[in-house]
């Protein structure tokens, strides 16, 4: 019945291919707009992750009032080591601490034959955390104070932990962890890391806290860690556009003073919580920091450097001393041994070093890559520095560490 009707075969024949062919224009529209919209995801992708990693959380760059840790320091008697204890004769104030402490317990220890190999003197450091609470615990480190040889297997007695009002704000006690050691014989000793410096996690349990109403407040202070004029400005203008109103204003390079504003009056935690998600452009000053101990040079992005041109050479002088004996002849009976000096003198004044210019507002790259082409080191890095500052091409500060 098909073979019979050719027209009708050839009208089907037709039909599917023209279906087939819209089929097939439909996937390729589909897959254009695909690729269109992947390539614009992808342009989006990047320009928002540069611009995210050229800004800063403002939490990172600022600290709020009120929200600050405190420091405790006490002095106690570590007990239980093996010899390893302050002595006598040069530690004193080590025996009348122990004798203090057997008083007071009950004990009457005043008896020149009291030992102090087993103690020894230190002090007890802790930082007290923002808004810590009675009964939690915090780390203290301890440092022995007289001529202790290790505190390893020493144990903390109570000790008292004061701040700078001299009130007590807790109390530490506990074994010590010690993570270096001193071993040796009668001909060699070896030490690692620091026997006398111990630590306690968890050492200390807070007796006193702090108050400090922040749901009261009614203006916050916005301290910034590294001062500036534009960055005090930029977040003043992020906190505003944030509320919607000029509720921030930078008092100085370093200060940033904010009303709380109603909408999150008696809810200061919430206020300060959506300011610290807030993303700002720090500013730097161009900076040059140089440390000469050990050759380091940091630059910051905004160094520049007006037209100057540089050249560098050292002279080297090597001299060198190789000595040749000098003995008569076999069976002479005249002449004698001597040494004969030969002295070899070698001068280098790297003629080869070129003449370098840096053109005017040259990049830090560009300055990296001149200083580079001459071949020079840290430290004559350093020099050159300085004598580009002291020919007034360098456009920045320069630190010396």
């Amino acid at each position: 019945m098909y073979l019979a009707n050719p027209a009708s075969r050839e009208w089907g024949t037709g039909e599917r291919n023209e279906q087939m062919t819209n089929r097939n224009h439909t996937k390729i529209r589909g897959f254009g707009r695909f690729f269109v919209s992947v390539l614009i995801l992808t342009i989006y992708l990047l320009v928002y992750d540069g611009t995210a990693q050229a800004q800063t959380r403002i939490k990172d760059i600022v600290d709020f009032e009120g929200i600050r840790e405190n420091m405790l320091i006490g002095y106690g008697l570590v007990v239980g080591l093996n010899g390893t204890g302050d002595t006598l004769t040069t530690s004193i104030f080590t025996r009348e601490s122990l004798v203090g402490m057997l008083e007071r317990l009950g004990v009457n220890a005043r008896d020149d034959a009291l030992r102090t190999d087993n103690v020894a003197a230190v002090m007890v450091t802790a930082t007290l955390p923002p808004f810590s609470k009675q009964g939690t615990r915090i780390d203290v480190s301890i440092s022995a104070v007289g001529d202790s040889e290790s505190l390893l297997g020493g144990t903390l007695l109570v000790t008292p932990l004061v701040g700078a009002d001299g009130e007590v704000y807790a109390v530490a006690q506990g074994p010590i962890a010690v993570g270096g050691f001193e071993a040796g014989g009668d001909a060699e000793t070896v030490t690692r890391g620091v026997p006398t410096n111990g630590r306690i996690a968890s050492g200390a349990i807070i007796e006193r806290e702090i108050a400090y109403d922040m749901q009261r407040m009614d203006t916050v202070r916005i301290s910034l860690r590294n001062p500036d004029f534009t960055t005090a400005r930029r977040i003043a203008q992020a906190i505003n556009a944030l509320v919607g109103g000029p509720i921030a204003q930078p008092r100085d390079p370093g200060t940033v003073n904010m009303l709380v504003p109603d909408s999150y009056r008696g809810n200061s935690v919430a206020l300060i919580t959506d300011i610290e998600q807030l993303r700002v452009t720090p500013d730097m000053s161009a900076k040059v920091v140089i440390d000469e101990q050990t050759g380091i040079i940091v630059m910051g992005e905004n160094v520049r450097i007006s037209t100057v041109a540089i050249a560098q050479g050292s002279l080297t002088i090597r001299i060198t001393e190789t000595p040749q004996v000098s003995q008569p002849q076999p069976f002479s009976e005249k002449g004698d041994t001597v040494t004969v000096p030969r002295t070899q003198v070698e001068i280098d004044d790297d003629a080869d070093k070129r003449l370098t210019v840096l053109n005017k507002g040259v990049t830090l790259q560009e300055l990296v890559d001149g200083l580079n082409a001459l071949g020079i080191g840290p430290r004559d890095m350093i020099s050159i520095l300085q004598a580009i500052k002291a020919a007034g091409a360098l456009q920045a500060e320069i630190e010396l560490l």
